[in-house]
């Protein structure tokens, strides 16, 4: 059969018979005229004209293409044999071709597999190891970590095989478990769950390192070490123990080994300090969150190394103490250990206005712990005590802004300021003090603290503000309020040479030494070498 005879019957073939590897589809689609152009080309070659007249006569006979397997080869073998119209390695290997979208194969969708994609590998999503992330009971320390106590832990008990005491046991507390030594009293009771006296090599490793405690954060183990077994806090009662043990072993504190009562005192002070601080709820429950968060650890590390108590200004001071103290003792002229509305008018030579005490007496910005109705307990002025004399920090801000909301809105309006300051007014006019209007101290507070709304200011106003203390120092403190329009340069100087001292730290150092001097001169006018005075007339 001549070729020109069956030419007609070519452009009826599908031309994705004419299989042509080495261009991609998409670049036919692109540009039709170069598909003319190499189909022209591929029809006037020899091999060419075998295999259409191959296909036709197939065609004729009824035989259906590729239903024969010699047809398929045959067909193959005319595709393999075609020459190349591209020499060898001239263009890089076309990405694969999808099999499935010729009009050619009519197959059933089938799985992902059975399609041969070479993308097959990575069809699959590869299994990662993921380590565990979460333990019940603590993750279990390293290895070379658990060799290590372990051997620290033998050493110390090698020579009491039958256990320590509880004296001796304070070195397994600041060798092995690293804690301040104070501690090692409430980790003996701890693990003696027994009250046997005596605390063994294998109830510590029960406790310490098969518990896991050793790989927890120091924070963690303070607070399981103080709390009780069913409680998630720690209360005023769990740091009792802990400061008589501190009061009786630090050396800074040696001086009040005679004198009981004010061991109680001292413990009971820092308590309140710590709860003043850190305890935010109010609740008289310090959580884990709370402690982690606070900078009661450092300072209890900071205790237990520094042999000087007052250099550890954090909650631990003696000298803060006694200055608490002695004022409370000043203003309690009965020594019921209560004082009342008359007796707090008197804090600061007078410095307060009636109306800031009737809110501070009306228990809003904290309630009361005397169970006598009109009464401050020792608890209540520590906390009205450090709001007053450093109104810098967050808990004195809270305080004094309750007190002055006196609607309860969450704001402090005009009204409400105007209605303390017009206190302040008459008693500058009673001293002969120029008075200064409230329309005047309204625009300079507005300028002071720069609040987001003139109209009113919020807590977080007074919380962004370096100067917070003086805006409520203008409302019912007349003495700080006159320092502070004259500029004390005696306090400004202070403040430049240690900038990392608080307020309270200032006041409390210039109180104590006033304090120790007046003591001083009533020893010396008494004839008197004796530090402390056990009459009821001073508190010391």
């Amino acid at each position: 059969m001549d070729i020109d005879a069956v030419s007609g019957d070519i452009t009826s073939l599908d031309p994705e018979l004419l299989q042509l590897p080495e261009l991609s589809p998409f670049a036919l689609k692109a540009s039709p005229q170069i598909a003319d152009d190499l189909f022209s080309q591929w029809l006037s070659l020899p091999q060419t004209g075998r295999l259409v007249k191959s296909l036709i006569n197939e065609t004729s006979a009824g035989i259906s293409i590729g239903t024969h397997g010699n047809s398929l080869s045959a067909n193959a073998t005319g595709i393999n044999s075609l020459p190349s119209m591209f020499q060898a390695g001239s263009t890089p290997p076309l990405s694969p071709r999808s099999s499935y979208g010729s009009p050619r194969f009519s197959k059933p969708k089938t799985s992902p597999s059975s399609l041969g994609s070479p993308l097959k590998l990575v069809s699959e999503p590869v299994r990662e190891a993921i380590p565990q992330f979460y333990f019940q009971n603590g993750r279990p320390p390293p290895n070379g970590l658990q060799e290590q106590c372990l051997s620290k832990i033998d050493d110390l008990f090698s020579s009491r095989m039958d256990g320590l005491q509880v004296q001796e046991f304070k070195a397994v507390t600041k060798e092995v478990c690293k804690l301040p030594t104070f501690l090692s009293s409430a980790l003996f009771r701890k693990i003696d769950t027994g009250c046997s006296g005596i605390v063994t090599r294998d109830a510590f490793i029960r406790y310490w390192v098969d518990g896991n405690m050793m790989t927890m954060d120091t924070a963690t183990q303070v607070f399981k070490i103080l709390k009780q077994p069913h409680c998630n806090y720690l209360s005023q009662v769990d740091f009792k123990p802990l400061l008589l043990e501190l009061v009786a072993t630090h050396p800074g504190l040696e001086f009040l080994h005679g004198t009981p009562e004010f061991q109680e005192r001292y413990a009971e002070t820092v308590i309140y300090r710590i709860f003043y601080y850190i305890s935010r709820s109010g609740t008289g429950r310090l959580t884990l969150r709370e402690l982690k968060r606070g900078n009661l650890i450092a300072a209890m590390q900071h205790a237990d190394e520094e042999e000087d108590i007052n250099k550890v200004l954090r909650y631990f001071s003696y000298e803060h103490f006694y200055v608490i103290y002695c004022k409370f003792w000043e203003l309690d002229t009965d020594h019921d250990f209560f004082i009342d509305k008359e007796n707090l008018i008197r804090y600061g030579n007078h410095a307060l206005t009636y109306r800031i005490v009737d809110r501070i007496f009306s228990q809003v910005p904290r309630k009361f712990t005397s169970k006598i109705e009109g009464m401050m307990g020792y608890e209540d002025f520590v906390y009205f005590m450090l709001s007053e004399e450093d109104k810098s920090c967050e808990p004195s801000l809270e305080y004094w802004f309750k007190c002055i909301d006196l609607d309860g809105n969450g704001v402090l309006t005009r009204n409400e300021l105007q209605f303390f300051y017009e206190e302040q007014l008459h008693r500058m006019e009673c001293m002969a003090q120029e008075p200064v209007l409230f329309e005047d101290i309204l625009c300079q507070i507005v300028d002071m603290i720069g609040p987001e709304k003139e109209d009113y200011f919020t807590l977080r106003d007074l919380k962004g503000c370096k100067l917070s203390g003086n805006f409520f120092n203008i409302l019912f403190n007349l003495n700080k309020f006159i320092a502070f329009e004259s500029r004390d340069p005696f306090l400004i100087r202070q403040e430049r040479e240690d900038p990392s001292l608080t307020e309270w730290d200032r006041f409390a150092h210039r109180e104590y030494i006033r304090l120790s001097m007046e003591e001083d001169g009533e020893n010396a006018s008494n004839g008197s070498v004796e530090v402390w005075d056990e009459s009821l007339e001073a508190p010391f």
